[in-house]
């Protein structure tokens, strides 16, 4: 799954954990709302002063671990246990929803054969999609077939086929690709961001910070 800096004029954020000055497409935006609890605002967009956390599982546990928001909210604020998991439904959620938008508007081709066909066009597609559950033969057929064209697509495989087949509005979506385009783009970004969330387990996480807090 690719996760590169498409957009040119992209913004860049200091992460309130690391301190790393990221482009905004590595980083997860959260605000504090009118009852001062700390939410995730995945498509930066709500008003208030935005909190930018690195997009990985670590970062974001590490922030709710040692008060990161309230020392960057500069008040006191309320942080659920459960911000990891409803970062990544927000997430998610957005991503359906961009698949079906880009199905609508006439982006997406379904199929094996239709698949490979649109590597060879003069305007390949940007994002391959496959089914979690799908077979693995056929997505190393199609990446050699966009390979022998000089087209190396990026990979979105975090849903099953029953997943795509709801958000696409097809049966049996197993390979589908996303043709060149913002949609394309924002699902790219959103899937690394996705990605890195899921990457290290809470359990690990709060390992690393314990040992972070240790050497300080």
């Amino acid at each position: 799954m690719g996760a590169a800096l498409l957009a040119d004029d992209t913004r860049e954020r200091r992460c309130i954990v690391t301190g790393e000055v990221l482009p905004d497409a590595q980083l997860v935006r959260f605000v504090v709302d009118p009852e001062g609890s700390v939410i995730p605002d995945i498509a930066a967009k709500l008003p208030g002063r935005g909190l930018w956390v690195k997009a990985d599982g670590a970062s974001l546990a590490l922030a709710v671990r040692k008060n990161a928001f309230a020392r960057a909210a500069g008040a006191s604020v309320s942080v659920t246990s459960d911000l990891g998991e409803r970062t990544e439904r927000q997430l998610i959620q957005r991503m359906l929803s961009d698949l079906g938008l880009a199905c609508r508007s006439g982006q997406v081709v379904f199929g094996y054969e239709n698949v490979v066909r649109a590597f060879g066009a003069k305007a390949p597609p940007l994002l391959l999609l496959e089914a979690s559950d799908g077979s693995p033969d056929g997505r190393r057929k199609i990446l050699s077939a966009a390979r022998t064209r000089d087209v190396e697509p990026a990979i979105l495989d975090c849903f099953a086929s029953r997943e795509l087949s709801l958000a696409l509005g097809r049966e049996n979506v197993v390979h589908a690709a996303v043709k060149s385009g913002r949609l394309a783009e924002r699902l790219i970004v959103d899937a690394g961001r996705l990605s890195g969330l899921k990457r290290i387990p809470q359990d690990a996480a709060i390992v690393k910070s314990d040992r972070h807090e240790r050497d300080e």
